[in-house]
């Protein structure tokens, strides 16, 4: 009996000390939590992670030291638009909110460009053989006109003066100039008569001769380009030359009959007159 009324006594007491225990214990896990925690570790204050891309390595230590960050080098690559050693990449990227400290991984510029193989741009456009070597990462130097009928192809391909062929290992951003033809050429010769052709084969005859076909104007009034022609500039004889335009005037079938008979009483004419 004695036993069980001491129970009965100190149950309540014990219960009461077990609550100051868990109490003190909560209070002591708030304070490290919410009050020791963040005053050691900064919690709440950010730092704005500046645009590092662009920077010489150089100028990193002193700038990223007074922003309280730390950096490391975890790559290289190679860009031709920044110098050697040169930040091209940043994680965590700028404009990110960072601790104190942070360290920020960095991609750099090699020093020693990557090597490409020189594209095949003989033949090509130049507008298709600049997209060409914008691929490859090879930048487009001098424009050299040469003679050739075919305007705005590349004849020759040149790296440091002297021509390379397709294939040869060279630096990325290396310079290429192209040497084009500027549609014209060189060569000169009499031009023939086209006079009472049909269009369609003066066409092929002017394009085989590297001449080009300029205006071709209807007499008949139709709008389709068929027909014979009866004019042509420069005239039969003329000197021309590679590239130059021929401008040529059609009529229908009958009216180039209708011309020939004139040109011949016109000629009759003449000759009873003598």
């Amino acid at each position: 009996m004695k036993l069980l009324r001491s129970l009965s006594i100190s149950w309540p007491i014990l219960l009461k000390h077990l609550v100051i225990i868990f109490s003190s214990f909560l209070i002591l896990i708030l304070f490290f939590f919410y009050l020791y925690l963040p005053s050691i570790t900064n919690h709440g204050e950010t730092i704005t992670v500046p645009d590092l891309e662009g920077m010489p390595m150089e100028e990193l230590d002193d700038f990223l030291v007074k922003r309280k960050l730390r950096y490391e080098v975890s790559d290289s690559s190679y860009s031709a638009k920044y110098s050697p050693l040169t930040v091209l990449l940043q994680f965590p990227k700028a404009g990110s909110k960072v601790k104190e400290n942070r360290k920020i991984y960095l991609t750099v510029n090699s020093f020693i460009p990557p090597a490409t193989k020189m594209p095949d741009l003989i033949d090509r456009s130049l507008r298709n053989a600049e997209l060409e070597l914008s691929s490859y990462e090879l930048n487009r130097g001098r424009i050299i006109l040469k003679p050739s009928p075919f305007e705005n192809a590349v004849l020759e391909q040149r790296y440091s003066g002297e021509s390379i062929d397709p294939g040869t290992k060279i630096p990325k951003g290396s310079v290429i100039d192209l040497v084009v033809g500027d549609g014209y050429g060189t060569r000169r010769f009499e031009l023939p008569s086209f006079l009472g052709l049909p269009i369609d084969e003066v066409v092929i005859s002017i394009k085989g001769m590297d001449l080009r076909v300029g205006s071709v104007i209807n007499e008949g009034g139709s709008d389709l380009e068929e027909g014979f022609v009866y004019k042509q500039i420069p005239i039969e004889g003329k000197i021309v030359k590679v590239g130059e335009a021929v401008d040529l005037w059609i009529v229908p079938s009958d009216s180039l009959l209708q011309i020939k008979l004139e040109a011949d009483t016109l000629n009759i004419e003449n000759s009873d007159d003598r």
